[in-house]
């Protein structure tokens, strides 16, 4: 949510950025809200005219009483009941216009970063650079479904019968590596200063709201019925959420943090969840950074965390690249944003695995979280990043350390999460 004083001093830049995000339909939010906020501070300036008109005509009232002229006095008394009816009234049409305001904030985009790229959709998203010679080896790389079966790693049959398509069973060697990637993921960003959490899983509404758009909302998020709470899509949301209507001390950021949990998302508009793969799934696990801050160090600390997504894999040998988001694949609440992809041989593409995002002081202003500074209290600016998100890590991982004879490699850093082994071999031909 923008800063309502830029909008007031500057509509013509916030319609501009609005364009650049291809969203034309908003433009006339602007103008709304100029016109709502207009309507508010007359309301301002009329309420405190009457409440300065109530407090000198309520003393007359005594002053009255003490002279004995008990009949004036009445008829005072009868202004001040009219002055307070019309202050009722006032401030439930304050309350009104601020919803109506605010409801309209909401929606209209951050300002986005001068070096976003402009483009419609994801399909102008730009390439900024590749880690790791991605290559197709000269033997077959099969499904990657093909592969966790042949190590007998995973049950979808029995899953459908549980819960449905997007849900799995995940056991033996592929379940032990599932966990032991997370694992390692967690001591990666822990010897990188990173404070680890598990936060809640399931969130208030207040918050949900805060942390993301109403249309991302709808989208992902399920709601728990007849309670006011909502399972987390990721820990970002428990993690930022956990500093709402706070004030903190500047010289004790950046915080950085490192988090752990479930994620469950509905995933509309997802154009169906496949029967066999874990690429699109409706529950999966996941280690993510989140950090805030000052809003000096925003920009350097967004490169920070994608270079942590790109270290880790290499640490595990994936080709990956960096995808910068071009304005119109922006979410609304962000300033900028890389998706971090990483290298498919059986395919020969990219896909993504991980997506970093500076929302500067959108989540802040919609949760309360400041900083005490010197010169008085302020917004902190709010990042995020996945470090790692099996199930759909592991299409990466299994293809990319394929060998010839179906067994997988396990890289070195993730041999002490495996029991020492330096291959998993398949149990099924």
């Amino acid at each position: 949510m923008i800063d309502i004083k830029l909008l007031r001093e500057n509509p013509d830049f916030v319609k501009e950025n609005i364009k650049k995000k291809f969203q034309d339909e908003k433009l006339v939010l602007v103008d709304e809200v100029l016109e709502l906020d207009e309507k508010l501070r007359s309301y301002k300036t009329e309420g405190d005219r009457l409440r300065s008109e109530r407090n000198k005509t309520s003393k007359e009232i005594g002053a009255l009483m003490g002279q004995g002229k008990k009949e004036e006095a009445e008829k005072v008394k009868a202004h001040v009941v009219e002055i307070n009816d019309e202050l009722v009234h006032i401030e439930e049409e304050t309350a009104r216009l601020n919803e109506e305001v605010k409801k309209r904030m909401q929606v209209i985009p951050q300002i986005i970063d001068e070096t976003v790229p402009l483009g419609k959709d994801d399909t102008e998203n730009v390439e900024i650079e590749r880690f790791g010679e991605p290559v197709v080896p000269d033997f077959e790389v099969p499904y990657h479904i093909d592969i966790m079966e042949s190590f007998d790693g995973i049950d979808l049959d029995s899953s459908r019968n549980t819960s449905g398509a997007g849900f799995y069973y995940l056991k033996g060697d592929i379940a032990r590596l599932h966990s032991a990637i997370l694992s390692y993921a967690r001591d990666f960003m822990i010897d990188r200063g990173y404070t680890y959490f598990v936060p809640p899983f399931m969130i208030r509404s207040e918050v949900v709201t805060g942390v993301m758009s109403f249309a991302e909302m709808q989208d992902m998020m399920y709601k728990i019925e007849g309670e006011d709470l909502y399972l987390i899509g990721t820990s970002e949301h428990s993690m930022i959420g956990k500093f709402i209507n706070t004030i903190n001390e500047e010289e004790k950021m950046p915080l950085k943090m490192t988090s752990y949990s479930p994620c469950f998302r509905k995933e509309v508009g997802a154009h169906g969840i496949e029967e066999r793969g874990v690429y699109r799934i409706h529950q999966f696990e996941k280690q993510e950074m989140v950090i805030i801050c000052k809003p000096e160090d925003s920009k350097k600390l967004y490169n920070e965390l994608w270079q942590n997504t790109v270290e880790f894999f290499r640490s595990l040998e994936i080709p990956v690249r960096t995808l910068e988001c071009c304005s119109g694949d922006l979410a609304d609440l962000k300033v900028k944003s890389c998706d971090v992809e990483a290298w498919s041989p059986r395919q020969e593409k990219y896909f993504e695995v991980g997506s970093c995002s500076n929302l500067g002081d959108a989540q802040a202003r919609r949760l309360g979280i400041r900083l005490r500074g010197e010169d008085g209290n302020y917004f902190a600016h709010t990042l995020n990043n996945t470090v790692v998100a099996p199930p759909r890590m592991l299409i990466a991982f299994l293809e990319n350390l394929l060998q010839a004879d179906g067994s997988v490699k396990i890289p070195a850093p993730l041999q002490m999460y495996m029991g020492g082994k330096d291959k998993i071999v398949p149990t099924a031909k």
